[in-house]
């Protein structure tokens, strides 16, 4: 596999990339690439670790593994590409709840990509899936290195917003310094759960008033 990770994530996480586990699960990725329909494409696998530099990383936003209808996932959690006109239904909720929450027109496009080059790390916890299998990689390595990324930040860098929607990310708080950085926990934004408390906790505004607090430059939602 020819993929690569922007340089200052590969110092970072340099131990985990030549782990043993880490090399188990590149050799589980090579066969299903080769052998079936994997998302997102190889060369978008870390893409958001490649979008936003460790230095960067303002705000961190945790989803589970990506879509897996062909033509959606795009290596950013809950992002699609620009070309996608019918969004995902979490997506569309967390727009919902932007407008809401900080106002201005409706987004229509669901390529996140300018949120990540601001210093959004957009992450999942599971990087690849097979076509229509949600979950189907789960349980391969990619939970191990997902929560190093995390601790990696916990322990180089603080006044981070970490924003954790739905039970599966709110679990990773444990890892996280809650007294040097801040932790915004709601339900998932899938109208499985929405109504439980999603829509109304403003995580935008809140993200923003935390960094401004800390004289850090805002970010443009």
């Amino acid at each position: 596999m020819d993929v690569k990770i922007e340089k200052s994530w590969s110092i970072v996480l340099k131990d985990e990339l030549n782990a043993p586990y880490f090399n188990q699960l590149v050799s589980f990725l090579q066969k299903e690439y080769n052998h079936k329909t994997i998302f997102p494409d190889q060369s978008q696998i870390f893409r958001a670790l490649n979008e936003c530099p460790f230095d960067k990383v303002k705000v961190v936003i945790l989803g589970q593994d990506p879509y897996h209808t062909k033509g959606m996932a795009n290596g950013l959690c809950f992002s699609v590409p620009s070309e996608v006109k019918k969004l995902p239904p979490s997506l569309k909720n967390i727009f919902k709840e932007l407008q809401s929450d900080i106002g201005g027109d409706l987004r229509l496009s669901g390529d996140l990509t300018n949120w990540a080059e601001q210093g959004v790390l957009l992450l999942n916890t599971v990087l690849t899936v097979e076509e229509g299998k949600a979950d189907s990689h789960s349980g391969k390595g990619w939970e191990t290195f997902t929560d190093a990324v995390l601790r990696a930040l916990n322990y180089s860098k603080q006044n981070v917003v970490y924003v954790l929607w739905g039970s599966k990310a709110i679990v990773k708080a444990r890892f996280l310094n809650q007294e040097n950085n801040v932790i915004l926990k709601a339900p998932h934004p899938s109208p499985l759960s929405s109504y439980r408390g999603f829509f109304d906790s403003k995580p935008f505004s809140k993200a923003n008033d935390y960094l401004k607090s800390k004289n850090i430059t805002e970010i443009s939602w």
